[in-house]
């Protein structure tokens, strides 16, 4: 047999019948085998060279043109209980999802490899990390599945060891976008995939496991799967502390995952660490802290926008043993996206010779997928099997006004609060409409595998006696003057933000309380290498009692969605804000600044018309 585990044979001897395939490949994770696979897709069609000179050993797929997303819509919690999945997601009752797949499933391998694909999520070694197996019909998926897990054999080992493993399902089916879902069994652990070769729908062991199914283990468990990077910050004193931070997309996670410090702060001693750039399983540890690992071993990030400018480290990373997934390519064979350089591509992400009037060359969400080894700011401890301290956790969105720059919550449950106030000003070019406020708790919305007012009530359960928490702090690079234009400059200098968090943490910095949270002086932040105008400092950290109480007003209204089953306390720290800034308004006062003389102190105004017109990340 494949397996010493009897009930891993018998599931996959089950789904072989159901869908037929004409042979079966257990996956060893060795690199002979991804060699081997790469070499059968090249041959195939499926992927093709690039420039071996500039980029060894790095291939492009080319995705139907119909399928080249996550499809919210389509992705179901299959609880027995409806209220189970929540508002916060589409739901099916298990059986009518079992019986739906598995008519699709029927006979949908005949003539394709059956591959078998065993896989840890997290350090082979720690005890934070969970296993899982992925049926799949596709080279794509496992060629993908090798860079971003731990995979094969060792796995395996783990699985017959434990005994239990997270069951996925997944076949490419005919790519038909009408025979496509994605459903999710929380309550037995498996996952079923069908009709998509989208990263996001197919790459089981990334959102569907690390998030929607872990969010459930999770809560069972004890502990928190999160939507978060994992950046560890290292002080001129040689001191690291570890972030984790929930950012909605376009918010610019990866870049901050990967920062580099701006000069002058690189030139003090500070140092930034990659862990994670898009997952974070956080559990409590002997000593009381919350101690993460990153589940994911690579990389699946977003192309279009990146650049020496905006993530060098994501860009070094990416000149060898890369997939890209719907790029475009330069007349000498190289991968090219918008945002990257001057240069005209010569083949759009189709195939077709680049034309600027079919639009972008590069699919707006063409991908990479790389080991996260690769990384010019891998942390040496991000294989650790215990995981790494984290001293801050970060929540953001982007918003072009009213939330200032940086604040710290007054306590856990406050900062709980603030995660699930969460959310980001649409654009016109993602929903036709500017400025609408999408809510997404944490970060989370497309991928808590459960009812969100049961997954508040979790994170608020972790305020108990013996557990040091990380504060908590919300930050916002989005915020924009009166001119239109952004105030911060963003990238390396949010790390002037992160600095002060992290004294916070130390309680070696002051705050100002405001109704709000707590906030920095002007003073607090170093600003000194920055062309930053006072007045821009000034409406940074600006709070606006009034539009804060039609903030609240709008987040009771959301808070009313769950009903009876939202925490108490929750609705009660909502409460608590409001009411403060309802005195603030009614006895007018200076908020959270030290204007004037502190902001003018730490400014050099250089050139005080610099403002910053690019979107900060």
């Amino acid at each position: 047999m494949p397996s010493t585990l009897a009930a891993l044979n018998q599931w996959v001897d089950e789904v072989a019948r159901l869908t037929q395939p004409a042979r079966i490949h257990w996956c060893d994770g060795t690199q002979a085998e991804y060699a081997a696979l790469g070499a059968q897709m090249l041959e195939r069609g499926e992927l093709h060279a690039l420039n071996p000179h500039t980029h060894p050993r790095c291939t492009l797929h080319r995705s139907h043109p119909g399928d080249v997303a996550r499809v919210e819509h389509l992705t179901y919690i299959c609880t027995r209980e409806r209220a189970d999945a929540g508002p916060n997601n589409p739901w099916m009752a298990p059986a009518e999802a079992h019986a739906k797949m598995d008519a699709l499933f029927a006979g949908c391998m005949r003539g394709r490899t059956l591959y078998v694909v065993p896989y840890c999520m997290g350090p082979i070694d720690s005890p934070l990390a969970r296993c899982g197996v992925e049926i799949t019909d596709s080279a794509y998926v496992v060629a993908n599945m090798y860079l971003m897990t731990r995979m094969g054999a060792p796995a395996l080992a783990r699985i017959e060891r434990e005994g239990h493993f997270v069951k996925g399902l997944h076949s490419t089916g005919e790519l038909d976008p009408e025979r496509r879902f994605i459903m999710h069994f929380p309550e037995e652990l498996a996952i079923k995939s069908y009709g998509s070769g989208y990263g996001g729908n197919a790459l089981l062991g990334k959102k569907c496991h690390a998030l929607r199914i872990a969010s459930w283990q999770a809560r069972q468990e004890g502990w928190l799967a999160e939507h978060m990077l994992i950046v560890g910050i290292q002080n001129p004193q040689g001191q690291t502390h570890y972030i984790a931070a929930a950012f909605p997309s376009a918010c610019g996670k990866t870049n901050l995952a990967m920062l580099v410090p701006p000069a002058d702060m690189r030139r003090a001693g500070w140092k930034v660490w990659t862990v994670g750039d898009d997952i974070c399983w956080m559990a409590p540890g002997k000593d009381g802290r919350l101690w993460a690992i990153n589940p994911e071993a690579g990389f699946f990030g977003v192309a279009p926008g990146t650049s020496t400018r905006t993530n060098p480290n994501a860009l070094a990373m990416l000149d060898h043993d890369t997939i890209f997934t719907n790029v475009a390519v330069t007349a000498d064979g190289q991968p090219w996206w918008e945002g990257l350089d001057a240069r005209v591509p010569a083949l759009d992400w189709q195939g077709r010779p680049f034309d600027p009037a079919r639009g972008p060359a590069a699919h707006p969400n063409s991908r990479f997928t790389v080991s996260a080894r690769q990384c010019p700011s891998f942390s040496p401890h991000a294989e650790d099997a215990q995981g790494v301290p984290i001293s801050a956790i970060v929540f953001g969105g982007r918003r072009e006004s009213l939330l200032p720059l940086v604040f710290e919550a007054r306590d856990w449950a406050h900062g709980v609060m603030l995660g699930a106030a969460m959310g980001s000003e649409t654009t016109a070019a993602a929903s036709g409409a500017v400025g609408v406020l999408r809510r997404d708790p944490m970060a989370m919305k497309p991928f808590c595998g459960y009812n969100f007012a049961d997954y508040f009530a979790h994170w608020l359960s972790f305020d108990r006696p013996g557990l040091q928490l990380p504060k908590i702090f919300h930050v916002n690079w989005f915020r924009k003057g009166s001119d239109g234009k952004f105030l911060w400059p963003g990238f390396g200098d949010n790390l002037r933000v992160l600095a002060w968090m992290l004294a916070r943490c130390e309680g070696g910095a002051a705050a100002v309380d405001t109704p709000i949270g707590r906030m920095p002086h002007a003073h607090d932040l170093d600003t000194a290498g920055l062309r930053l105008p006072a007045a821009a400092l000034e409406a940074l950290l600006h709070v606006d009692p009034t539009g804060w109480q039609r903030e609240m007003a709008a987040l009771g209204d959301y808070f009313g969605e769950f009903g009876a089953r939202l925490p108490a306390r929750l609705e009660s720290e909502r409460r608590r804000v409001l009411e403060a800034l309802e005195a603030a308004s009614a006895q007018p006062a200076r908020v959270a600044n030290d204007r004037g003389s502190a902001i003018k102190k730490n400014v050099k105004l250089r050139n005080p018309r610099a403002v910053v017109t690019r979107a900060p990340q």
